[in-house]
């Protein structure tokens, strides 16, 4: 199977009506943290691909296993040796935040800003606007010795770069040698950040991504309302 056939199996095994009090589960607990968009947001289909990525790869269930995980219990037998290989690397993909490295044709090289580590995602698609040292959210699908971005990469304004990474910084530094600062929260709250930046127009760049203790979790003044997609 190609690696959009992989996708499809899973999702639809995942989605399917025995298991849609799972998806909503997923879709509380994820939407919770990184904000609930709506379908007049810019990033609305990215976000749900997002949320439909944690609940594939990263929410479990009351029996404590992952979706993808339980496809391959249930599924197992029906796939051939090769297909099950290829939901096992499936399971394996990495989800982080990223800086631009390089980017040539057909290939873009990321760093994880928490790990260190250099990826070479292949990225056949002329991604309009994408630089070097751009930061984004994204996961990375490992599929026939190579990487894929899945289709929820979520892009962070670039004049918020240097506040993003120095924020990074402090907390890898806050959690201590050998200790690993919650990249899942940071995460959200960038989400919640960028969501923030889409709707409030009238809001400056700098006021939204503060990460100053006091006003981390702020939402904006009542007194301000969305102006539309920026």
């Amino acid at each position: 199977m190609t690696l959009q056939q992989l996708h499809e199996r899973l999702l639809s095994w995942a989605t399917a009506e025995p298991r849609k009090d799972d998806v909503l589960a997923a879709r509380h607990a994820h939407f919770g943290g990184y904000g609930e968009p709506h379908e007049e947001d810019r990033t609305y289909e990215v976000r749900l691909n997002g949320m439909l990525d944690f609940y594939l790869y990263e929410w479990r269930s009351p029996g404590g296993q992952t979706s993808i995980e339980r496809f391959l219990e249930a599924e197992g037998p029906s796939l051939s040796a090769e297909d099950v290989a290829q939901y096992q690397d499936l399971a394996k993909n990495v989800h982080g935040l990223f800086e631009v490295r390089k980017i040539k044709e057909g290939q873009i090289r990321v760093r994880d800003v928490f790990g260190g580590g250099d990826y070479d995602v292949t990225e056949r698609r002329q991604v309009a606007g994408l630089e070097k040292g751009d930061v984004l959210e994204a996961r990375l699908l490992p599929f026939d010795g190579t990487l894929f971005f899945s289709g929820a990469f979520l892009y962070h304004p670039r004049e918020a770069r240097k506040a993003i990474l120095s924020e990074v910084k402090r907390l890898k530094k806050a959690a201590g040698k050998g200790g690993t600062p919650d990249i899942p929260a940071f995460l959200a709250l960038l989400s919640r950040m960028a969501l923030k930046l889409e709707r409030y127009r009238n809001v400056r760049l700098e006021a939204i991504y503060d990460f100053s203790p006091d006003t981390r979790t702020m939402t904006p003044p009542g007194g301000l309302r969305p102006l539309g997609p920026r």
